[in-house]
């Protein structure tokens, strides 16, 4: 489930609070190519509102349909399949030939809806596991593979973040860069020993470390889903770092620092017997090269870099408009 479908849950929560029925839809299988993953949700009130996406629209617009006709007044989740057919599929807005599945369960006390979305506020991993035949949800700590599981008895999904983010250092960036990240639905955890900057720390929905950075990142544990940032301005504390940062699985790892600064960086890591192929992983300077200037500037710039990474792309360093310009007029090679 992604920061999008958190929004749903609280949408629920607010609404049943006010008296309404409301009816949850959660993607469970697509065929071919599908507007939104699985595990993502719709949420339907008794009046037709409607909150959250499964389509581009369309799903949506008969969900409303059928409430408002009393077809979704269900007292136990119900499977219903979309686009089965070529013609079905152009109706709802799917690919030709596309279909998605989606399990409608009316929301009750008993679905741990409240208790879910809470847990995804204190940005917490969980697994819900929900009885078909009755509805009855349970949550426990989301540990193991994040697969949606669907079978005739039950319907078992994981929630909350599925990426890390470590950043070195409790600074003004770090506040733009940990906001942004939650967001995004990274799991945020900031470590810096220094009591002046530890000490001030409050941003909601991270966790504060105070250990020393290279413990910290060896107790982390860095997988293919961790990102690293180094954002101190202190080679002892940055260093200490990305030492062990880059010599573990991490998608990605980041420095604050010139091209200078970055340049003595490496030198120093190479004393700590880091390698010249693992020094090739490090961003540095951090962030696309995107004229960013401000602390909130640069959190976007990282953000960015470390979505196309996450997903495979590398986006070369970008020509400056005006010598792009210039080139357009021909007037450099």
């Amino acid at each position: 489930m992604d920061n999008v479908d958190l929004s749903v849950l609280g949408k629920i929560g607010e609404w049943r609070a006010g008296g309404h029925r409301v009816v949850m839809g959660t993607i469970v299988r697509t065929w071919g190519s599908a507007p939104r993953p699985i595990g993502s949700v719709v949420a339907i009130r008794d009046d037709g509102h409607i909150a959250g996406s499964v389509s581009g629209g369309c799903i949506e617009d008969d969900l409303i349909d059928k409430v408002r006709k009393g077809a979704l007044a269900l007292t136990a989740p119900e499977r219903v399949k979309y686009g089965i057919s070529a013609e079905e599929a152009n109706r709802f807005g799917l690919p030709c030939g596309g279909t998605l599945e989606l399990v409608l369960e009316p929301v009750a006390d008993h679905s741990q809806v409240g208790e879910l979305s809470a847990a995804l506020e204190r940005g917490e991993r969980i697994r819900r596991s929900m009885d078909m035949a009755t509805g009855r949800a349970r949550l426990e700590p989301g540990e193991g593979a994040d697969r949606l599981v669907i079978t005739e008895q039950s319907l078992v999904t994981f929630h909350g973040p599925q990426w890390r983010l470590l950043i070195i250092g409790a600074g003004q960036m770090t506040e733009y860069l940990a906001t942004m990240a939650k967001t995004l639905d990274y799991e945020v955890v900031v470590c810096d020993p220094r009591e002046e900057y530890a000490d001030d720390w409050q941003i909601p929905g991270t966790r504060l470390v105070r250990t020393m950075p290279d413990d910290t990142v060896i107790a982390l544990r860095p997988d293919s889903h961790t990102a690293i940032i180094a954002l101190t301005h202190d080679p002892k504390l940055d260093d200490l770092a990305l030492m062990e940062a880059l010599k573990s699985d991490a998608f990605y790892i980041g420095a604050i620092g010139s091209r200078a600064n970055q340049e003595k960086r490496k030198q120093r890591l190479l004393e700590f017997d880091v390698t010249p192929k693992q020094l090739e992983r490090l961003h540095g300077p951090v962030g696309l090269k995107n004229g960013a200037r401000t602390p909130p500037e640069i959190a976007v710039s990282i953000l960015a870099q470390m979505t196309a990474e996450r997903y495979g792309f590398r986006i070369p360093d970008p020509v400056p408009l005006a010598a792009a310009e210039r080139v357009a007029a021909g007037c450099v090679a």
